[in-house]
């Protein structure tokens, strides 16, 4: 149903305070329009345990203004992922606007107005940016279409029937007069919006599915687009701070005669996660960092080394952990197989390492409201750890959300232990002068909020056909989410990130059980691009590869008998391999692998391998097909595999956080922290395989399937299977073995 205008309400979104239509008017030059929208039923429980339906919440997404442009409020953290673009695509869609005259920008923090329908808070991520949105932002264009049509009407005393939109202009079916939609803006802010709305078929999109320029390439490209790192006020100071050299530890005391005596340096501060160093300038706040003497308090710190935590791991997964899922009879399966394979698969701490590293600008005014500016991807969990540190209700708290130079997760921290450092600096800072908090890249990589160190244990059967009779998955690995506001997604001691992509493979095993052991250390984690499909994918696909060729099937052919039940993966599987076919192998290559859906949407890649000069893998080519429902915007989608691709091969082939012995992270930056390089980089070829369903997410599919899939094409190539990652450091070591 939808509801009455935004005016109607007389409340500003950014603020909540009353504001007349006729001074917003005169503020924005446009109309703005706000719609009630049903929302689909949450997953939160109220204090009983039972999940609740949500109440209808309003939210305005559509502002017009006289010079004619339509933008679109992004309720989502733009990332670099396409969130301006793709949303306002479904707005303008059922607005028939013009796409020239489209633009976007982060709506304001606001929880009530902007939440994530499959949240109940405002905040992205699982991929859901577009899927929670579609239904919602093309509501809101074609409510504002009706709008426009009616101001239209009244303006030329004629019938609705008599009008139509196409391209951004409002024509009259009975005489060739028109109209732009910001010389009806005005007037459609006092139309009542529809209780109905009709929205467009599938076939009668005219933006949906076709490519789109982004909105945001022009500004990004000719340095206009402004980050965090962009913001400068009056009288700001600039922060960074020193953080235990083990994770647990604290400061036991410091010294900072030798960084209050640096050029520039105007405070220093302890602060609960660290000492803080304020200064004029960045140089000078890193320069006094440098020059401070601390002793650290480890009595509580981790101080086992990261070879320590695999043992332990590795020790673990002999044993079954707690059943997540279990069908048939395993053990007696094991026993009466012909032969069993048994593997362990191990996984290292992986960290973000966004371009942007983290940063933001705070300020605490007079009147003890605080502003924030800062790429933040939990916006609601963000403002109200702002607000409870700095003392304040929430809604003082003004948060504006700067687009952000990646994230991968890394800005999703569900403590906002961000956040909260730079509210913890601000209180001790004057009121009214801002401070800007960043990290270094040493502090990035070095910060914590990793990928959980893991490890897989698999012992798979054969009969004698040659098929696979028992799979038994065993994992360890540290929860994300236990001790945080999130840690009600463990259900029956399981926490769903750890096991996502093992839980319910696309393949018919009868005799399957996967079990989960919950490890225990003071190394921070969170979720990292795919989140538990990371390594998920990686063992399972790697094991299926080879348990069909131990048992003499065909990796293509052998997959698909194993999902009969699966048509969707069955389609990605069989465009990837079509795909690939068309392409005669190149010399002394093999080819691998691999199928693997996450966040709603279906994958398969097959990846082709050679040897480089020193004998190490080297991918050259990649087919990728996805079915990620309704395509919005084609180019994206394939942008998306694209990245998805060489973030996943970087974490593969080269990337490792590790633990030294007394637990000091090895890493510093990325001399040490090595990525992909671009040389390293192969074509990538995708195909979009259209579906009827809804579209859903592209941000992280694309990754898991590429790790499996080139190591799966490395084993035909030299028989080495490898099941300790990073590989490139791993083959050395098997080949200098050999």
């Amino acid at each position: 149903m939808i509801g009455q205008s935004f005016f109607s309400q007389n409340v500003n979104p950014s603020t909540s305070e009353g504001i007349s239509r006729r001074r917003f008017l005169k503020l924005s030059g446009g109309l703005l329009v706000a719609l009630q929208l049903p929302l689909s039923k949450l997953a939160f429980a109220s204090s009983d345990g039972v999940a609740n339906e949500h109440a209808n919440s309003p939210n305005a997404f559509i502002e017009i203004s006289s010079d004619n442009t339509v933008t679109v409020m992004i309720k989502h953290l733009e990332m670099g992922q396409g969130a301006f673009t793709g949303l306002a695509v479904l707005a303008a869609e059922e607005l028939d606007a013009d796409w020239q005259q489209m633009r976007a920008k982060h709506a304001p923090a606001n929880t009530a107005l902007y939440k994530n329908l499959n949240f109940g808070i405002q905040g992205v991520g699982g991929s859901t940016g577009l899927s929670n949105s579609y239904d919602q932002m093309r509501q809101a264009g074609a409510a504002c279409k009706a709008m426009i049509i009616g101001a239209a009407a009244q303006k030329w005393g004629i019938s609705k029937d008599l009008i139509s939109v196409t391209r951004g202009i409002v024509s009259r079916l009975d005489t060739e007069d028109t109209l732009t939609f910001g010389e009806l803006a005005e007037d459609a802010a006092s139309q009542t919006p529809p209780s109905e709305i009709k929205l467009k078929a599938p076939s009668e999109f005219v933006l949906i599915g076709t490519k789109v320029p982004k909105l945001d390439t022009a500004e990004k490209s000719s340095g206009a687009a402004v980050f965090t790192q962009d913001i400068q006020l009056e009288n700001m100071r600039y922060a960074v701070v020193a953080h235990p050299p083990q994770f647990g530890a604290k400061v036991a005391s410091f010294d900072d005669t030798e960084a209050k005596a640096v050029n520039g340096v105007i405070d220093i501060q302890a602060i609960p996660s660290g000492i803080a160093v304020i200064a004029k300038n960045t140089h000078a706040a890193i320069k006094g960092k440098n020059a401070l003497k601390i002793n650290w308090d480890s009595s509580g710190a981790e101080k086992r080394s990261s070879t320590q935590l695999m043992n332990e791991y590795l020790a673990t997964t002999k044993n079954i952990g707690k059943i997540a899922t279990s069908s048939g009879d395993v053990d007696n399966a094991l026993k009466a197989a012909d032969e069993t394979h048994e593997f362990f698969f191990e996984f290292p701490f992986l960290a973000h390492t966004p371009m942007e590293t983290l940063d933001a600008v705070i300020q605490i005014n007079n009147d003890d409201s605080v502003e924030v500016w800062m790429g933040s991807q939990l916006q609601t969990v963000d403002q109200g750890v702002v607000a409870s540190v700095t003392g304040v209700d929430p809604s003082k708290v003004t948060l504006n959300t700067m687009i952000s130079g990646g994230s991968f997760g890394r800005r999703a921290q569900p403590d906002s232990g961000f956040a909260a450092e730079a509210a913890h600096i601000a209180k001790t800072q004057p009121k009214g002068i801002p401070v800007k908090l960043m990290w270094t890249r040493e502090d990035d990589v070095q910060g914590g909020r990793y990928r959980p160190l893991t490890v897989h244990r698999f012992e798979g059967a054969l009969n004698d056909n040659g098929d696979i009779s028992a799979w038994d998955h065993t994992i360890a690995t540290q929860s994300i989410v236990a001790g945080s506001p999130f840690a009600g997604m463990i259900q029956n001691g399981i926490d769903p990130t750890s096991i996502e992509g093992a839980q319910e493979p696309c393949y018919d095993l009868s005799d399957f059980r996967l079990s989960l052991h919950t490890m225990q250390n003071k190394v921070p984690v969170l979720w990292w691009r795919s989140v538990g499909h990371t390594h998920t994918a990686y063992a399972v696909e790697v094991m299926m590869d080879y348990l069909l060729e131990k048992g003499g099937k065909d990796p293509y052919k052998g997959r698909m008998a194993l999902m009969p039940e699966h048509p969707r993966d069955q389609g990605v599987l069989k465009a990837a391999y079509e795909l690939s076919q068309k392409d005669k192998p190149a010399k002394d290559s093999a080819r691998g692998i691999a199928v693997h859906r996450s966040f709603g949407s279906y994958v398969a890649q097959v990846a082709e391998v050679t040897k480089d000069s020193n004998g190490l893998p080297k991918v050259s080519k990649v087919w990728c097909a996805v079915d990620c429902g309704l395509a919005v915007n084609p180019d994206i989608v394939k942008a998306q595999m694209e990245g998805g691709i060489g973030f996943g091969l970087s974490s593969i082939f080269h990337e490792e956080l590790s633990l030294n012995e007394g637990g000091e992270i090895a890493q510093t930056n990325f001399d040490s922290y090595q990525l992909l390089r671009i040389q390293e980089m192969p074509k990538v070829e995708t195909i979009i395989v259209q579906t009827e369903f809804p579209p859903t997410g592209v941000g992280e599919p694309g990754l898991p399937p590429i790790g499996p899939a080139v190591a799966n094409a490395w084993r035909r190539l030299t028989g080495q299977m490898v099941t300790r990652l990073p590989m490139i450091p791993e083959v050395k070591r098997m080949n200098m073995d050999a």
